[in-house]
């Protein structure tokens, strides 16, 4: 068996070793430019000529829960394209979420600010039925960090391209429900995966119908928000604010208007990260069972792009 690794930013050594001990005896090597065909690849932003070359690949293994950079690329026909169903993604991202729910609900940014003036302040306590929560998104990291919000008490809200059911969750699916969703959300998450029907989706025209006095936390992608219309929003009093941690660039420009904005929070893309040990043993595990024709979970459709 031979597995290429091609990761951009990643440092290589720790997975190569993991991989060489899952499958002793297996060529576990970095790319390099006309490098051997190999059987599989773990790949995280690779450049197109890695796919051009690579076309006897049986799978191709994504880093991350996000393909949306590996759907730009021309990819070999026919070879599945799987991602990551969590390896302790989801608890991360529950934990960012809920926290920066709270941290809004509680108006802890107004004590920290306070303290910082050496104020000692209180604020009247706020209802949690008047701040539901609407998840979009409602894949593995998104039921997380829906039922997560659910035990805190506050009315939680999801929506997803097809219908789910979820304890504890009001789902919406499909064109249908979307604007009732947004309708009965005070507190808009974004945890959509990226594809054409969902980029620019928070705009001025979806975050209107939030509740007044909405907050937004994107921890998403970038692309599925446009800015300007965010700030125009905060800044009229329909929004309150919002928490972000993806953006359009990456890192965020230092001239961006995020960084100075009162009202919002900024975070470096760091809500869930990849974690090693819990990718490879997942990774493997995917490899093994194809090796056996085994079917394994997170295959990415390509018509949909997720």
């Amino acid at each position: 068996m031979r597995i290429l690794f091609c990761c951009t930013g990643t440092k290589a050594q720790p997975w190569l070793d993991g991989f060489g001990d899952a499958f002793p005896g297996a060529e576990v090597e970095v790319w390099s430019a006309g490098a051997p065909p190999a059987d599989y690849a773990v790949v995280w932003t690779p450049p197109q000529q890695f796919m051009d070359e690579q076309t006897q690949l049986k799978g191709i293994f994504n880093i991350g829960a996000g393909v949306d950079a590996l759907m730009k690329l021309r990819l070999p026909p026919g070879v599945p394209v799987v991602r990551l169903d969590d390896a302790g993604m989801s608890v991360q991202m529950a934990e960012y979420v809920s926290h920066a729910v709270i941290r809004h609900f509680r108006e802890f940014d107004g004590y920290e600010a306070d303290v910082a003036q050496g104020k000692w302040s209180y604020r009247k306590p706020r209802m949690r039925e008047d701040f539901p929560v609407g998840v979009m998104g409602l894949g593995v990291l998104g039921e997380r960090v829906s039922r997560a919000l659910a035990q805190f008490d506050f009315p939680v809200m999801g929506w997803s391209r097809s219908a789910k059911s979820i304890p504890g969750v009001h789902c919406f699916s499909g064109e249908a429900g979307f604007n009732k969703f947004l309708a009965a959300s005070r507190i808009l998450v974004c945890l959509l995966p990226l594809t054409p029907d969902t980029d620019n989706i928070m705009c001025q025209g979806t975050l209107a119908r939030l509740q007044p006095g909405g907050y937004v936390i994107n921890v998403a992608r970038g692309s599925h928000l446009v800015d300007d219309d965010l700030i125009a929003l905060i800044d009229s009093g329909h929004l309150a604010g919002a928490t972000l941690d993806v953006f359009r660039t990456e890192p965020l420009p230092a001239a961006h208007p995020f960084w100075r904005h009162p009202r919002i929070t900024v975070t470096p893309h760091t809500s869930a990260r990849t974690l090693r040990e819990e990718s490879i043993a997942q990774i493997a595990g995917k490899i093994a069972a194809l090796q056996d024709g085994e079917p394994v979970a997170g295959v990415v459709d390509p018509v949909r792009g997720y």
